[in-house]
């Protein structure tokens, strides 16, 4: 790398930092108060994130509506689904959502700039991703998660349904009543859609609520059938046996494809990588074991 293109550079990293410490120093003495909403929002969850999260989201916070302005109105509205399937890991808000990205973004740049100076192509690339990709993965392990607990959970929650309403409670009362004994996403979620039942939301609008807020098809085929099943005025007791009995069987297939799927990659490794290691460790064996002198057969 040439001398001015690495004094430029330099320049331009020490100028961030310096930069960074002001605008540090300036924070921290600072007396404006952040707006309502995103003061609110930094509380949001603040007992369920940790402390290097917590930590991150005060630095960055005030970055937020910056980043957020920059994202626009459509990407903000993707983002906010994408966070609401997440089912808020940690208390995260999109305003959380937007501090984390100010903050991995300038330690990505600030990072990219370190080792684009000292000729390490790879670690500034590495960073450069770092600072771009870091939050997106965080959500999209946490979606993945969640969709694969809550469809586990609901088959065995349907028939615990099933039982307390054939007892003689009402939907409603059976629902508040088995939700309270399970704990996980599942059981977040239908207290949400219990708590807007309660603030007058109509049952049917709730529960098309609760399949928006969730990309899982188990979800879907529940709130569907309770929703034909009102429609038609069939039994409820049999919906709900007849969906967990459907949701089983279509585990037990969605389990053979994946094992189906797994069979081709174990062989493709197989024959890739320990076939020819194998091969080769026996022909060393062999070679070395029989006591061959390759120096008579190079002339040395």
């Amino acid at each position: 790398m040439n001398t001015p293109l690495t004094g430029l550079l330099l320049a331009l990293l020490m100028g961030l930092c310096v930069w960074g410490a002001f605008a540090g120093v300036r924070m921290y003495r600072a007396d404006t108060k952040l707006p309502a909403d995103l003061a609110l929002a930094l509380e949001v969850g603040s007992t369920r994130t940790g402390t290097a999260h917590s930590l991150i989201d005060r630095m960055g916070m005030r970055y937020a509506p910056v980043v957020l302005r920059l994202m626009g109105p459509s990407l903000v509205a993707r983002y906010r689904r994408r966070i609401d399937l997440a089912g808020n890991p940690g208390g995260l808000t999109i305003d959380r959502y937007a501090a984390r990205r100010a903050v991995y973004g300038a330690l990505g740049l600030i990072g990219f700039l370190a080792f684009l100076l000292r000729g390490q192509l790879l670690g500034a690339v590495v960073m450069l991703a770092f600072g771009a990709f870091w939050t997106e993965v965080g959500i999209w392990s946490a979606i993945r998660i969640r969709k694969d607990v809550i469809e586990r959970t609901l088959p065995d929650f349907l028939d615990v349904l099933a039982v307390v309403v054939s007892a003689g409670l009402g939907f409603r009362q059976a629902l508040d009543r088995v939700s309270m004994r399970y704990e996980g996403p599942w059981a977040d979620e239908l207290r949400i859609t219990l708590r807007q039942m309660d603030l007058g939301m109509s049952r049917r609008q709730a529960f098309t609520e609760l399949r928006r807020r969730n990309d899982s098809e188990q979800v879907a085929m529940f709130v569907t059938a309770l929703q034909q099943g009102e429609e038609l005025g069939a039994p409820i007791v049999d919906t709900l046996v007849s969906l967990a009995k459907d949701m089983r069987r279509t585990d037990a297939q969605n389990a053979r494809r994946k094992a189906a799927r797994a069979v081709p990659k174990a062989t493709m490794m197989i024959t890739t990588f320990m076939v020819p290691a194998t091969l080769i460790l026996l022909g060393a064996g062999l070679v070395l074991g029989s006591g061959t002198d390759f120096g008579s057969l190079t002339g040395e």
